[in-house]
């Protein structure tokens, strides 16, 4: 009997099969639409929950949907390494994504609270424990929210221009003033853009307004802003010693680009933040969409994030400079060239303090002192990262 010849060969790769990649990601993508309390919400989920392990879920911004909001940051080469450990799902706000049918004449668009609320029914229908929350604006809000109401769902928060107060009147005013003598769109671009780059980045902008005023459904869009403006106070502080406020629980980091018309807004949010458990992220060069403007940045700072928490331990990494507050103010500087070997990092606690983050964070672990020190003990130290 003749010997049978086994010829090996290597897999297949993109350039012999060009689109392969595109088409196998296509399989893993499905859209649902989720029966909620408060009317079906749509959803995207790319890839399969992989165990225990928490999916990322995004919320995108007035004027927006997932596609236009998040794309920009998915597709980037760099964010391959982080779909490989996690799925993710993209909730689009009622009536916000591609093709939404118009809502009737009468019908009462649920209030960000109430859109918080959905929630809980999204992540039962995919069968989920727990979710990394990745927000923009009112999908910050949105995802804020849902943490202080179910605090055991949320393990940790990216926050892009997360704004925790209401509209105030002055506010109010300026808005309704606006709206006498501008369209919807230019009042959602001043929201999602600063001066700045509105004037530098016409074509960016352009693009923008062309989604707003023929991809999105114009009647369910003027809804969805009504309700972000309406929004009430998150209502949460600071905790100091034998406290109990409502705050968040999780790790939270909060991200603004130094030209966003939200920086004062996601400031004074950083003050009313655990601060042994919020990072702050002032990108530099950076205007209002940071996911869009500086996505590499914004990836890079997000596997930082992921691996505080314990997950991607040996994900690469270059080196972002970091810089310690206390109550808000800047006392060091430095550069955290952050280790590619973290040993510890899956038996890591979740409610350690900030001293622990950075030991296991930085090779340079002596450059704040001594992590036991007295003084750091008494005074909790908010991390503020510039990029």
């Amino acid at each position: 009997m003749d010997d049978i010849q086994v010829e090996s060969k290597p897999l297949l790769v993109d350039r012999e099969l060009p689109g392969l990649r595109e088409a196998v990601q296509q399989l893993v993508v499905k859209e649902h639409d989720v029966e909620t309390p408060y009317g079906r919400i749509h959803c995207t989920m790319k890839g399969m929950p992989k165990g225990d392990r928490p999916v990322i879920l995004t919320y995108h911004d007035v004027g927006l949907n997932h596609k236009t909001c998040w794309n920009t940051l998915f597709n980037h080469e760099d964010m391959s390494e982080i779909m490989q450990h996690f799925a993710v799902c993209h909730v689009d706000a009622p009536g916000q994504h591609e093709g939404a049918n118009t809502f009737s004449t009468g019908y009462e668009y649920p209030s960000m609270d109430q859109v918080s609320e959905t929630l809980p029914s999204v992540l039962k229908h995919f069968g989920l424990k727990s979710v990394i929350g990745m927000g923009v604006g009112a999908g910050a809000y949105i995802l804020t929210r849902f943490a202080l109401d179910y605090p055991n769902m949320v393990e940790g928060l990216l926050l892009i221009n997360i704004n925790p107060c209401a509209e105030g009147w002055m506010d109010w005013a300026a808005h309704k003033i606006s709206g006498w003598t501008h369209a919807m769109p230019d009042m959602l671009i001043s929201h999602l853009f600063g001066k700045e780059e509105i004037h530098s980045n016409p074509d960016l902008i352009g693009i923008f307004r062309h989604h707003i005023l023929n991809d999105m459904n114009q009647f369910n869009l003027h809804l969805f802003v009504k309700s972000y403006e309406s929004r009430r106070d998150l209502e949460i502080e600071r905790p100091v010693p034998g406290s109990n406020v409502r705050t968040l629980k999780c790790q939270s980091l909060l991200v603004v680009g130094d030209s966003s018309p939200a920086v004062e807004a996601v400031v004074e949010c950083n003050t009313k933040l655990d601060p042994t458990k919020t990072t702050l992220l002032k990108m530099a060069d950076c205007g209002g969409m940071p996911q869009v403007d500086q996505p590499a940045k914004l990836t890079e700072a997000f596997k930082y994030f992921i691996q505080g928490m314990g997950y991607m331990p040996s994900a690469s990494m270059t080196r972002l400079v970091r810089s310690r507050t206390a109550s808000g103010s800047s006392v060091t500087s430095f550069d955290g060239n952050r280790s590619r070997s973290h040993t510890n990092e899956g038996r890591r606690s979740r409610s350690h303090t900030a001293e622990n983050q950075r030991a296991r964070s930085h090779t340079e672990g002596s450059m704040d002192g001594s992590a036991n020190s007295n003084v750091d003990q008494a005074v909790p130290k908010s991390t503020e990262v510039s990029c």
